[in-house]
């Protein structure tokens, strides 16, 4: 025989069918995929500033795609990613986060070595800038 539902779980079943599905945090305010791209930022000025750091090319695409596959997975639209990337608001913000950055590690506009300073430093610590560069010291 079959017992019919309750007014509870007839309650409870409309009260999940009728909550909205978890809401993604805006991209600019992603933890990770923003220390990410800082950190790629980062790494893409020390190269360009410093005549002895070179990135690691196939390390710096494995971690743009694994970065692309965590949004998607996160469950942000390829759309949504694209734009977030192009973004001129956005590009100007990594690039104010990352001259911060630098100049707080010791990096001075003018001098070279500086930025070498900085970039061998970060590959001694193994940071997430670090990986993605290489020394030809």
């Amino acid at each position: 025989m079959k017992r019919p539902l309750n007014t509870l779980t007839i309650a409870f079943a409309a009260l999940m069918l009728a909550a909205p599905a978890h809401a993604l945090e805006p991209l600019p305010q992603e933890t990770f995929i923003n220390d990410s791209l800082r950190a790629g930022r980062i790494g893409d000025v020390i190269r360009k500033t410093c005549p002895t750091i070179h990135a690691r090319m196939f390390v710096v695409l494995g971690k743009i795609e694994g970065l692309k596959t965590y949004a998607l997975n996160k469950g942000y639209a390829r759309a949504d990613i694209e734009a977030f990337i192009r973004s001129d608001t956005e590009k100007a913000r990594l690039k104010a986060e990352a001259a911060e950055y630098l100049k707080a590690a010791g990096a001075v506009e003018g001098q070279p070595e500086t930025y070498c300073a900085v970039g061998e430093a970060e590959i001694a610590k193994g940071s997430l800038i670090g990986e993605l560069l290489r020394s030809s010291k």
